[in-house]
């Protein structure tokens, strides 16, 4: 599938916003309580989220520069810039969403037609995947602060673009999927007696994704759910 990298850049100011009225409707004890990410909170979470609009930001710099500009000093430095404002105010959450997410967008609208084409090791792709990459963040990681927002609000296109990349990326299962409104089957390893899935779009990537337990899926031949591998 391609896609103009600046139409899924309007998809991620969208999807931005929506994360943002999610975090108004917060207070601040909310910040340290449990997400549905296990051993983060919604802190936690947050921060992430911005923090990794700063790190697709590096990467833009990076292709439309030439100058390596790595998404994180290193993992420790990850980790740490996440524990250091996972506690901080929700007010002051919110303002870094919105400043890191404007900085992202504004490294996006800088981009000339030939640096989207910029191979970036690191990614295993040229900088034209990363409106996607941080698309497919905002979406996930809202879910994953467990207040209110579910894989059933994501876009019909969303939802099956991440399946799509799903099913092209998770090892060590056999799977037929039948999505429903879908017209062709995907397949996950070796098709051949795998068990079939079937059930909405959202249900199937959002189970693969483990953002959900696959209850409205049907399996067949009779039997239950396959546990799928840890994805991201």
């Amino acid at each position: 599938m391609t896609v103009d990298p600046l139409v899924l850049m309007t998809d991620v100011d969208e999807a931005t916003e929506r994360l943002i009225r999610t975090a108004e409707g917060l207070d601040d004890s909310a910040m340290t309580a449990p997400s549905a990410l296990p051993g983060w909170t919604v802190g936690h979470v947050l921060t992430h989220v911005a923090r990794n609009a700063d790190a697709y930001t590096n990467l833009l710099t990076w292709a439309r520069t030439g100058v390596e500009t790595p998404a994180y000093a290193s993992p420790t430095a990850r980790m740490d810039g996440i524990d250091a404002g996972a506690e901080r105010p929700v007010a002051e959450q919110i303002a870094d969403l919105r400043e890191a997410h404007e900085r992202l967008a504004d490294a996006a609208a800088a981009m000339l037609a030939e640096a989207w084409t910029f191979f970036l090791a690191p990614t295993g792709a040229s900088a034209a995947a990363v409106p996607w990459a941080r698309l497919r963040e905002v979406e996930v990681h809202h879910v994953d602060l467990g207040r209110g927002y579910s894989p059933e609000d994501w876009s019909d296109a969303f939802a099956l673009r991440l399946l799509r990349e799903i099913v092209t990326n998770m090892p060590d299962l056999d799977l037929v999927l039948r999505p429903q409104g879908v017209e062709h089957t995907l397949t996950i390893g070796n098709p051949e007696g795998a068990p079939e899935i079937s059930g909405p779009t959202r249900s199937i990537a959002a189970w693969l994704a483990g953002r959900a337990d696959g209850g409205d899926l049907t399996v067949s031949p009779d039997g239950v759910l396959p546990e799928p591998p840890r994805w991201k």
